[in-house]
């Protein structure tokens, strides 16, 4: 499921800045990678969260399946991101790696205790916790859009802020689990996505068409912002 690429102790990151996050102290923490191929399970829902991650290189997704045998996707997690920090003992989403990807772990106790003594720490763990639910908040807002259109523009925005280099979008997600993350098919993202290519709005690279070229952000954002 995946390998420990870092076995000397003193190869690995130790401090908290080398977890994305900044620290009074610049605290000396016990971090570990690890490498996780694509469609491995990190953890399971309602396993113990025990551990925080972060994204080092590839791409995560955290879903859900609901009682009809569906999967809703709640997130993406990309480089630097940092997931798995919840609020009870227990995660409430499963999360696989999309591509083959590496992440950081640190204990969760480990965070708590150097929290006590910094107060940056705490505002970093404070903001993050934050962030997921500013996240939560604006996906149920996606999820109740009114047009297929109006969902895609919105994700293909959200990506174009997280991951756009050189004017070039490469998805590491498939059209599948844009599907799942939008509450539609597969076919309806698919014909929303050929729908933006005719307006003019975006461009595909290469045969798999992970790679888009946004052409007209104006006329996506507009779309975004219908009533």
């Amino acid at each position: 499921m995946f390998v420990r690429i870092t076995t000397d102790p003193t190869l690995r990151p130790n401090t908290l800045r080398d977890l994305g996050m900044t620290s009074h102290s610049n605290a000396l923490v016990n971090l570990s990678e690890f490498s996780y191929r694509k469609g491995s399970e990190i953890y399971g829902e309602k396993e113990p969260a025990e551990y925080v991650y972060q994204v080092k290189s590839g791409a995560v997704r955290s879903y859900k399946l609901l009682s009809d045998g569906r999967r809703q996707i709640g997130a993406f997690h990309l480089v630097g991101d940092i997931f798995g920090l919840e609020n009870g003992s227990e995660h409430r989403f499963t999360t696989e790696a999309i591509i083959d990807t590496t992440v950081r772990l640190i204990r969760r106790q480990s965070l708590e205790t150097v929290a006590e003594s910094d107060v940056i720490v705490t505002r970093n763990l404070l903001s993050m916790t934050t962030d997921n639910l500013q996240h939560a908040e604006d996906h149920m807002l996606l999820l109740g859009r009114k047009t297929s259109l109006e969902r895609v523009a919105a994700f293909l925005l959200e990506m174009d802020k997280r991951l756009t280099a050189a004017g070039i979008m490469a998805l590491p997600m498939s059209r599948r689990d844009i599907a799942d993350y939008l509450g539609l098919t597969l076919e309806t993202v698919s014909r929303a996505l050929s729908r933006l290519h005719d307006l003019g709005v975006l461009g595909f690279i290469g045969n798999t068409q992970r790679q888009i070229v946004l052409l007209d952000r104006d006329q996506l954002g507009s779309l975004d912002l219908q009533p």
